[in-house]
């Protein structure tokens, strides 16, 4: 009897999905022939909550490698709605136990981050046969040193803060840029240092305006005619650190935004007088093209997965540790999220150059 073996892709896409599918397939068409069959599940857990899945061919697994995005399609599906019954009356839990057994599945294997992975350790505290695999260009799932999407998201934020220092020295004028990143500032972070931003702004570390207009008026007194402000989506101000999220953001919303970056470049033209202009790349941050490193690393994972499968070892997510690829355990991981401390080796260059945090 075949081994069938699902594939499932949740939450927001990014670079390496297909390069990750990829590397599972071809390594259990090479290691089990004609004893494998996969299932390719539709949008994530949507799809095995509404037993939506076909029979997948191993021709679709060809040409994918530099592909962005997902073949699988892909939903959000939020973990703390798993266990509520909506106004659909469908018990999500029990139908994903019952889709897993009407496709007859030795196991799932789940690419996904944070949210996917909690939902994956859920499944397989309920007894089924789970593994998880880390994407997300946030870079926090815990017990990985890396996730794939990671880095290609890097290089277009990069790209993003590259272009916007041309027009900020030709027009004299601060360029607030606003990176991904809801609670963990590992994008903001890089790609700030990589594209050479004098002022980087993370959720991990709450700044003050005042500090971020005098590391600007520093400039200017020093004869720099501009200055790049690299923002993640999640950062907040000491101030709002004080105060619960649903406090922050609710006074946020009667101000008329959700983020900080608008606040921010409002501040930065009132206390300053200097020019200042706001950039979102937004989802151009999730799409194109993988880079060379994550279609690597998602085709390692991808292999070691695989191989998992092959061993029968479950209840595990695969992971990067110390430049090798091993596995943790789900429960392990599951719910728990990795930040960057403010001792990290990046942060501790970025300030030895006079970049300020705020």
């Amino acid at each position: 009897m075949k081994k069938r073996v699902g594939l499932l892709t949740s939450g927001g896409d990014c670079p390496g999905l297909n390069a990750a599918l990829r590397g599972i397939a071809k390594a259990l068409y090479q290691r089990m022939g004609d004893g494998v069959e996969i299932i390719g599940i539709s949008n994530g857990y949507h799809g095995l909550i509404n037993n939506d899945w076909r029979v997948m061919r191993p021709e679709e697994f060809s040409g994918i490698l530099t592909v962005g995005g997902t073949i699988l399609g892909t939903k959000r599906t939020p973990f703390k709605l798993m266990r509520v019954v909506g106004d659909d009356q469908v018990d999500k839990v029990a139908a994903m136990k019952q889709s897993y057994r009407d496709m007859q599945l030795e196991c799932v294997l789940c690419l996904g981050g944070n949210g996917t992975h909690k939902t994956a350790n859920l499944l397989a505290e309920e007894g089924l046969n789970v593994i998880g695999l880390p994407k997300t260009i946030d870079n926090d799932i815990c017990g990985t040193d890396v996730t794939f999407g990671f880095h290609s998201a890097v290089d277009i934020a990069t790209e993003v803060i590259d272009r916007v220092h041309t027009t900020a020295g030709s027009h004299s004028r601060c360029m607030v840029v606003e990176l991904m990143g809801n609670k963990a500032g590992w994008l903001t972070l890089y790609a700030g240092l990589a594209g050479g931003a004098d002022i980087i702004l993370i959720p991990e570390l709450p700044y003050s305006i005042e500090q971020v207009c005098a590391a600007i008026e520093k400039r200017a007194a020093e004869g720099k005619r501009f200055s790049i402000v690299a923002v993640a989506e999640g950062a907040f101000d000491v101030e709002e650190a004080r105060m619960k999220k649903r406090d922050y953001m609710a006074l946020r919303a009667e101000q008329g935004y959700t983020t900080a970056t608008n606040r921010i470049a409002r501040q930065i033209e009132t206390l300053t007088g200097i020019e200042t202009r706001i950039c979102v790349p937004g989802h151009m941050q999730r799409g194109g093209s993988p880079s060379p490193y994550d279609r690597v690393l998602a085709t390692q994972f991808g292999v070691y997965a695989a191989k998992m499968v092959e061993e029968g070892r479950y209840g595990i997510t695969i992971a990067m540790k110390n430049d090798r690829i091993a596995a943790n355990e789900l429960r392990d991981v599951a719910g728990k999220s990795r930040l960057v401390p403010e001792d990290h080796r990046m942060v501790y260059t970025a300030r030895r150059m006079g970049v300020s945090f705020g």
